[in-house]
């Protein structure tokens, strides 16, 4: 809104009721086109058939364009997180080969104790 322009409380319930109703028609829309695709699930495809049913086509190339804005966000976070894994798999396995070659050392020096005992008997 520019700057200046003051919206009643009346208003804002006016138009917040618009969206609700907006919402649950776009919906329902949405819901019959899965329906027709015989699922229960309503996916991106769904919305925007319903968008151009309900003659929203002006909405459709943005909704399309922030679509795959948000699937590239999803996929790069998916991708950082399989690389931290992979990182902190790596350091791990790092962490136990140090502790397998700890636990030799002590190995060593208790064998290496016991055969000065045994030479000192």
């Amino acid at each position: 809104l520019p700057d200046g322009v003051n919206i009643s409380k009346e208003a804002r319930s006016a138009i917040s009721r618009a969206a609700s109703v907006f919402v649950l028609y776009a919906t329902s829309c949405a819901n019959n086109f899965a329906m027709k695709g015989k699922r229960k699930t309503l996916n991106a495809g769904d919305v925007l058939s319903a968008m151009e049913e309900m003659e929203f086509q002006r909405f459709v190339a943005p909704l399309k364009e922030s679509l795959e804005v948000y699937r590239r966000e999803q996929k790069g976070k998916k991708e950082a997180r399989k690389d931290k894994d992979k990182k902190a798999d790596s350091e791990e396995q790092d962490k136990s080969r140090e502790e397998d070659n700890d636990d030799d050392d002590d190995r060593m020096e208790e064998e290496e104790q016991n055969d000065e005992e045994e030479v000192d008997n």
